[in-house]
Order: structure tokens, then sequence, then C-alpha cells
């Protein structure tokens, strides 16, 4: 008899701008494609503060309440560390105010929930992260260690084994020999434990004058520098999910909705224009110019004909700019 999958938690952050947004869809996406999912939806909210020159607390009520008709908690939470300076790093200490000792995978919000996440065979003991990624940092400097000295610096200073984090088919400063995840999700066993060090090792890159960092920009790269480095000291890695679940079957992490459609599925396209249309979803979302026009209106079809999903330009800022030409692109 197979054992049961084991209860997890969900969190994702909502702030008083695009991420409230986001963060409904989030739910109404989770609720659609996931109905057995058990765990308890957290919504990560930071609170008034120093480190904020501006509420950032949700406080559009209608918003509110459609997040709590579909069973989404919000958890209030201090930046005590980040803040306005660097938001990214509010799914860092988001992690402090969840239940202790429980089991939870942290999505970004402007993530679609478009299959069924009980499927997912999560080892909380062994954790992960998104391997959609690309070699975004480090960045040698002319005069600089290369990718290897970097990355060995970083894990010489937390008392880290190197060589059992490589991918030693991949050459020497090529940057997929080295660990390096997206931050769109990751999951642990205990949100205390990871949190804590995710934030130590954050810290501590940042501040800790490392001499190897010379030169690095860690705006917005300081999660994702960290992040290896966190899931290697809890025995994670690379393999620790099947392919093609999250990022692929299960989950789509479209960043942005012009560019979602431009190159998710049709699958995750129908995803999305299914949840948003009952009443008490739709009355929020088109409060949102991106989601209004090119959800709602459809014209988001309209870039869906300028792609052929089979054939992309293998550079971003060539969708991008695409997009701009013909007038489409909002964010």
């Amino acid at each position: 008899m197979q054992a049961s999958a084991p209860k997890f938690n969900i969190v994702i952050i909502g702030q008083n701008n695009r991420l409230q947004y986001e963060a409904l869809l989030f739910a109404a996406s989770l609720r659609h494609s996931s109905p057995d999912f058990s765990g308890r939806l957290f919504v990560a909210v930071p609170q008034p503060g120093p480190r904020w020159p501006q509420d950032p607390t949700i406080q559009n009520e209608d918003l509110l309440k459609a997040l709590r008709q579909l069973d989404a908690e919000i958890l209030p939470f201090e930046n005590k560390i980040f803040g306005a300076s660097y938001p990214y790093g509010n799914k860092i200490e988001a992690l402090l105010a969840m239940p202790e000792g429980e089991p939870f995978v942290f999505f970004d919000s402007d993530t679609l929930i478009t299959g069924d996440l009980t499927s997912v065979p999560f080892d909380f003991d062994r954790p992960g992260a998104s391997l959609r990624v690309e070699g975004t940092w480090p960045k040698p400097t002319l005069y600089g260690p290369g990718l290897d000295g970097i990355w060995k610096a970083l894990y010489q200073r937390f008392g880290l084994d190197f060589d059992s984090s490589l991918d030693t088919s991949q050459p020497v400063d090529y940057w997929r020999r080295y660990l390096y995840f997206n931050a769109g999700f990751f999951f642990h066993s205990c949100p205390h434990t990871f949190g804590k060090r995710f934030l130590d090792y954050a810290r501590t890159i940042r501040d800790g004058e490392i001499s190897e960092m010379a030169g690095q920009n860690f705006d917005p790269w300081l999660d994702q520098a960290a992040l290896p480095l966190v899931i290697h000291s809890f025995d994670g890695g690379r393999d620790a999910l099947p392919a093609g679940l999250l990022d692929g079957s299960v989950s789509c992490h479209y960043r942005l909705f012009p560019l979602l459609y431009a190159r998710e599925s049709d699958h995750a396209v129908e995803v999305l224009e299914t949840v948003v249309a009952p009443n008490r979803v739709k009355k929020v979302l088109k409060g949102y110019d991106p989601i209004k026009k090119l959800v709602l209106q459809r014209k988001g079809h309209k870039i869906r004909d300028m792609f052929d999903r089979e054939n992309l330009p293998k550079r971003e800022q060539v969708i991008r700019n695409t997009i701009r030409k013909n007038g489409l692109w909002m964010r």
C-alpha cells in the first residue's frame, strides 16, 4: 500500500502592488487545479515599519474578501533586515512567521498552479528549488576569480563541501557546473530552520566582505546567490524532484502576463482564463490593467499570435521588444 503524500503548507507574498493581484490569481488557480490540496495557503504580507517608506499591506477590501473566499490566510510578518531596499528579501523573512516544524513550499506570487500539487513527490527532508534558470549570477570581473573561484569561496565561507555540489559533467567555469536555482519555488521540512539559515547566508554574502565577491551585483540576485548554499547545507540538490512537474505540468512561473501569452502552454493560458472568469474574482482582478486588457479583454491572444512556441527567440529581450513594438507590453 502506497504511503499517503505528506501534508504541507504553501506560502506566497502579497503586498499593496501588483503582487496582491498575482496572489489572488495564484489562490484561484490552486483551488481550481488542485482541489485535494489540504494544507494551508498563506499570503504573507509585510507590515508597516522603518524599512518601508509607505504602507505595504493589502488595503483592497474586495481583494481581501476574495482571498478569504478561496481559503487563503493573511500572514503578517515584520521586515527586520530587508524591506523596500530589497523586496526579494520578503521570501526569506516571511518564512519566520510560518508555523514552525510544518513542511512548506514557497512559490513566487507570479505563478499559476496548473495541475494536481498533491501528486508532486516532495521529500521535505531533501530540499530543492526551481531549475528554470539561466546563468545570471555571478558575473566574473576582469581581474577577479572566475565562477569556480567565486562559488568555492562561498562554500568555504559557510563550511560546506564544494566538490559534492558540482555537476562534473559540465566544464569548469561554465555556470551549469555549479548548483544554481531560481528562487521561484523552494521547499523544506521547516520554514524556521530553513528561513534562519537563508537569512544568515544572505546577510553574510551581502555584508560579509568576502574578497572574492568584490564587484558582484546582488540586486536582484542575492536570494539566488544564497539559495543553493542553503539547499546544499540541508542535503538537497538538483535531483530533489522529478523533472516536468513544477515549472511543467503542475505549475507555471509566468513572471509577467505578456510573457505568459508569448511563451507558456495552451493549458496554462486555459487555466488563467478559466480561473479569472468567476465574478467574485473578475471584479477584483479587472482593477489591474495587465489582467483587464490582456486576459479579460483577450488582447493577450494578439501577443500569442506573434510567436511560435516551438521556436521562440532564444533571448527574452527579443520577445519583450516584439511585444513593445506592437504596443502590448505592460506590467
